[in-house]
């Protein structure tokens, strides 16, 4: 009878349920930006709670600066400089000028891929940003079954140029979706990118949205914005009205999350389902054109924000519930944990076995994720940044290559030269550069920096970054000349294909670098209403 019973057990532990997963991208929320990471004004009860109810990984790190090669790892579990993408996917001719490919490569194994011929059920709702425009798959291409997208070729979210609140009821669109997909596939296992779009500019909150922060007042010398930050929000313009338009978008996406949680709870799948929420890199600057308002986001304590690889960059959060498997209420310190490891440990939680060769750069940490004692990572992080973007800490920009690799981090340029050294424990800010004072350690980390550039492919952009100088040591300012005024009358000329004397939203869109915000911006330039930008229009909206 005894032996019976065991049998059975085995049987069931054999044949469980693996779980359901849900990954929560949201667009430059930065690693300050939620109540329970010490933000003075932004309510956030739903992320709070995802915090209470499972595992906060406080060094968590995408593996890029901006959104398309930060989402390229998380799918893949490599680093994006293996496929040339170093920047966010643009139109073609933009992004051939950037020696990149016009979407990541359809025949790379992706998570869904794995997942999905496992037997899962894959979805994508929300922002995609991994190549759209004329030929790039769709995302039904990369083991998605399906999607409802902004930025990619496949099935729409809904349009951005005839809703003026499409941005603010966004997220809802996704979880609607979301919830809709999990309740169609509540008896098999699932998985779903939820990708949202804000607090990424150019946010607009409804009303009503914005209604919640009427009454806010922040203050720049607040003392929950310390060191960097201080000096930061200190500068920025209006901080009243943008503070209140970036926590209305914000408690707004917090509250579409407390509806998904909610859902789940009484389609009763909350103990069956994984979710992961995270960033896909640092806040917004708000000199950054379109950007006052998503650029008051908080990068807490940590040094810079968006483009750059210093901790404000690219130290997001990490937030993982499993209930009774992810340990709740755990605050994690000392491990250090990439996007890249997403892939390898959501498939070994899985169970899904990932096939040799995949070439993955990333870690297994599902015994870390379900509460097992930190240990050493046997792989370091690694970044490059070879845009050429100015960071947004007044024209100064760290080496462009940088590895986090135990409790240091280093920056060095491609010639091994210029290196800042960092304790991150003890240095979460960045502000001592303790190179000269561990040269073996400095060396060491050179040589695993240089052995990881030199195993990349080339790149004609890497070339052309060395050729044109980086800064070759700390502190060093990029140029400060003005930027060439651009020829506004001439550039609508070009781009007025039918020659009507007006610029349709087909014709103004694929030019613009950052099709998410496009149909937003032509609405907003489009000052009569009438659908169409006249060439006074467009001439105008250049100081803008």
């Amino acid at each position: 009878m005894r032996l019976l019973a065991a049998l059975l057990l085995l049987t069931l532990a054999a044949h469980a349920r693996p779980p359901n997963v849900i990954f929560i991208l949201t667009d430059d929320q930065g690693w300050g930006d939620a109540k329970f990471a010490g933000h003075p004004y932004v309510k956030t009860p739903n992320l709070d709670r995802l915090v209470k109810e499972g595992t906060w990984f406080r060094q968590f790190y995408v593996a890029a600066t901006v959104c398309s090669p930060s989402r390229t790892a998380f799918m893949t579990g490599r680093t994006p400089a293996r496929f040339g993408i170093h920047g966010h996917f643009a139109t073609h001719d933009q992004n051939a000028a950037r020696s990149m490919p016009d979407w990541l490569d359809a025949d790379v194994t992706t998570l869904p891929d794995l997942l999905k011929k496992a037997g899962y059920a894959t979805a994508h709702f929300g922002k995609w940003h991994l190549g759209n425009g004329d030929g790039a798959p769709a995302p039904e291409a990369y083991g998605i079954d399906v999607s409802k997208t902004v930025n990619s070729n496949g099935p729409s979210l809904g349009d951005e140029g005839k809703e003026p609140y499409f941005r603010a009821k966004s997220t809802a669109l996704m979880v609607d979706e979301t919830i809709k997909f999990a309740r169609t596939n509540k008896d098999r296992p699932f998985y779903v990118n939820l990708w949202t779009l804000v607090p990424h500019a150019l946010l607009k909150p409804t009303p009503e949205q914005l209604a919640v922060y009427a009454d806010l007042k922040p203050d720049a010398n607040d003392p929950a914005f310390a060191g960097w930050t201080r000096d930061y929000y200190a500068k920025a313009k209006d901080l009243r009205s943008q503070m209140q338009v970036f926590c209305a978008s914000l408690t707004d996406l917090d509250t579409q999350v407390g509806r998904l949680l909610d859902a789940l709870d009484e389609l009763g799948l909350t103990n069956d389902t994984l979710i992961f929420f995270s960033s896909d890199n640092g806040p917004e600057d708000y000199r950054i054109n379109n950007a006052a308002n998503a650029g008051v986001g908080s990068a807490g304590p940590l040094r810079a924000r968006k483009r750059s690889m210093h901790e404000g960059g690219t130290r997001t959060f990490g937030l993982v519930r499993w209930p009774g498997k992810v340990p709740a209420g755990r605050v994690e310190e000392s491990a250090v944990v990439g996007g890249v490891d997403f892939l390898p440990t959501v498939a070994a939680l899985a169970g899904v076995e990932v096939p040799a060769g995949l070439g993955l750069e990333g870690e297994d940490l599902s015994a870390l994720w379900k509460g097992a004692p930190v240990s050493p990572r046997r792989t370091s992080l690694h970044w490059e940044w070879i845009s050429g973007v100015q960071g947004p800490e007044d024209g100064y920009m760290p080496p462009p290559v940088c590895v986090r690799d135990g409790d240091w981090k280093l920056f060095i340029n491609h010639a091994g030269g210029a290196a800042q050294l960092y304790n991150i424990p003890k240095d979460p800010g960045e502000r001592q550069d303790v190179a000269t004072a561990n040269p073996e350690v400095v060396k060491s980390l050179t040589e695993k920096a240089l052995a990881w550039v030199k195993s990349l492919p080339p790149s004609p952009a890497r070339d052309k970054f060395v050729q044109s100088g980086t800064p070759s040591k700390a502190g060093k300012k990029t140029s400060t000349k003005p930027k060439k005024q651009l020829d506004r009358p001439a550039i609508f000329t070009s781009w007025d294909k039918d020659k009507d004397g007006f610029l349709s939203k087909d014709e103004f869109i694929p030019h613009m670098a950052d099709q998410a915000d496009a149909p937003a911006r032509f609405v907003r330039f489009d000052q009569d209403k009438d659908g169409r930008l006249s060439k006074e229009e467009f001439v105008k909206a250049g100081g803008k």
